[in-house]
C-alpha cells in the first residue's frame, strides 16, 4: 500500500451542487472551492455554499476563493457558509493574510508565474500554502490555460505548492511529473459546462494523479499535509 505521505492531495474547484460535492468528496478529492467571484461562471451564492458546505464530511476542506475582498466580507462568509479555508486570487495585502491566519484558517494565496503576484513575491506572504498557475487570461484563474508546469519545480521545493491552470485528467500524471506539487487543483478540466462537474472525469482526475505516487517515492519527495482538516 503506498504511504499517503507519497500520494499528491487533490482539490475540485468551482463546486456549484451539493450533490457533485459530495461525489468528489467520496472519490477522493481532499478539498473543495467555492467561487466567491461575481464575474466567474462559477460565482455561488452564499446560500448555495452553505448547502455544499453543509453535505460534506468534516475530513474535505471547504475553501472559499475570493478576489480583492476585504476582511469583513471574507469572515461574514466564512461564518455563514461554514468555510474551513480562504484561497486568496487577487492583489491583497500581506498584512490581510497576515490578519486571516491569526483567525486559524488555512490560507492559501494565489501567485502566478507571467504576472503579479508573482512567485519571486512570494516572501511577502506568510500564506498557509500557493496556489501557483501561469497568470494568463482575463479572468484571475486559470483560464483552462496548458503552461510550462515546470517553472514550479524550485518553487515547490521551498514552499507547500498548490499546482493549477490547464489541468485535466489527460495530462496532469505529466504537470505532476514535472514539478512534483503537494497538492493539485482543478476546475475546468473536469466540468460538462462552468460549475457542473462532469463526475467520470473527476474520477479519471484523481485516479491518475494518484498513479504518481511511486515517482514520489523514488524522488524521495514526501508531501506537505495542505488540506488535512
Amino acid at each position: 500500500m503506498i504511504p499517503t505521505n507519497y500520494i499528491p492531495q487533490i482539490k475540485i474547484c468551482g463546486l456549484t451542487r451539493a450533490d457533485e460535492a459530495v461525489q468528489c468528496a467520496e472519490l477522493g478529492a481532499n478539498a473543495i472551492g467555492l467561487i466567491f467571484y461575481d464575474k466567474s461562471p462559477r460565482y455561488i451564492s452564499s446560500i448555495q455554499a452553505r448547502e455544499i458546505c453543509k453535505a460534506l464530511p468534516d475530513s474535505v476542506q471547504k475553501i472559499g476563493v475570493f478576489v480583492d475582498e476585504p476582511f469583513d466580507v471574507i469572515m461574514e462568509k466564512i461564518h455563514t457558509c461554514g468555510l474551513t479555508g480562504i484561497q486568496l486570487h487577487g492583489s491583497e495585502r500581506p498584512c490581510l493574510i497576515d490578519r486571516l491566519v491569526t483567525e486559524k484558517l488555512l490560507v492559501i494565496k494565489g501567485l502566478f508565474v507571467q504576472k503579479c503576484p508573482n512567485i519571486s513575491d512570494v516572501s511577502l506572504y506568510m500564506a498557509s500554502a500557493y496556489l501557483v498557475e501561469c497568470g494568463k487570461g482575463k479572468l484571475p484563474g486559470g483560464n483552462a490555460m496548458v503552461w510550462n508546469w515546470s517553472q514550479a519545480f524550485a518553487f515547490g521545493k521551498i514552499y507547500p505548492l498548490i499546482l493549477a491552470g490547464g489541468l485535466e485528467p489527460a495530462n496532469v500524471v505529466e504537470a505532476i511529473s514535472q514539478c512534483f506539487p503537494d497538492a493539485v487543483d482543478v476546475s475546468s478540466g473536469v466540468e460538462i459546462s462552468p460549475g457542473l462537474k462532469d463526475i467520470g472525469k473527476v474520477k479519471d482526475f484523481i485516479s491518475a494523479a494518484h498513479s504518481v505516487s511511486e515517482k514520489y517515492m523514488l524522488h524521495k519527495k514526501k508531501l506537505r499535509n495542505i488540506f488535512c482538516a
